[in-house]
């Protein structure tokens, strides 16, 4: 495979053993893209590749848990937006929150931690959700690559329909060219692939439904 040009980077979203079958926060058939990327990463193909990582300290105000007689999959509101109640995931320091061993990680340039508000959830790797006064703060991400002269940028990881998804608005909210490795995602339920797909073209993002593009 043909290297990229150096403008063009990869972001690897929260390939994270809690979001495998049999994780806390399992995402359908989530482990059917480790391999591609993994093979994706070894390529090295792209000249910048950045990898988040969910990242929640205990009680995080996203969990179930943390609200009583509220249970995982319910939504309430969270400084005045809709919020996800999730199962307890990808908390700081425990194997799920790991990222995946069967990729060798020494190709990423950047690992960017997410979620680590106990106040506010964060889907995207460019801005957290909505927070105290409606705002959704900066992870610095788009400044990071536009200090390296990247204009474009590829997703893939998970969840397709959450992380991935809102990364990509995100991405092209910023004025940076997205493509979406659809087949190198997976989402938490394929009910809602139909509205994502809708979503990212609303967007004005490039969806890319080969194998390994």
């Amino acid at each position: 495979m043909p290297t990229l040009p150096a403008t063009t980077a990869l972001l690897v979203i929260d390939l994270q053993p809690d979001f495998m079958p049999g994780g806390a926060l399992a995402c359908h058939e989530g482990d059917a893209i480790v391999p591609g990327i993994a093979a994706l990463l070894a390529s090295r193909r792209y000249r910048t590749v950045v990898a988040t990582q969910d990242w929640h300290p205990p009680g995080h105000a996203s969990f179930a848990s943390s609200h009583p007689g509220r249970a995982p999959f319910e939504t309430i509101a969270l400084h005045g937006q809709p919020q996800v109640l999730w199962p307890d995931h990808c908390v700081q320091g425990t194997p799920g929150a790991a990222l995946d061993p069967r990729v060798d990680w020494r190709a990423a340039d950047l690992i960017l931690r997410k979620g680590t508000n106990p106040q506010v959830d964060s889907y995207s790797a460019f801005r957290e959700n909505h927070g105290p006064g409606g705002t959704r703060p900066s992870t610095g991400l788009a400044g990071w690559l536009r200090e390296r002269g990247i204009d474009d940028v590829h997703l893939c990881g998970l969840a397709r329909d959450y992380c991935v998804l809102w990364s990509a608005q995100d991405a092209a909210a910023a004025g940076l060219r997205v493509r979406f490795l659809w087949e190198l995602t997976r989402p938490v339920t394929p009910d809602g692939d139909a509205s994502t797909r809708e979503a990212l073209r609303t967007a004005g993002v490039d969806i890319d439904n080969r194998d390994i593009p």
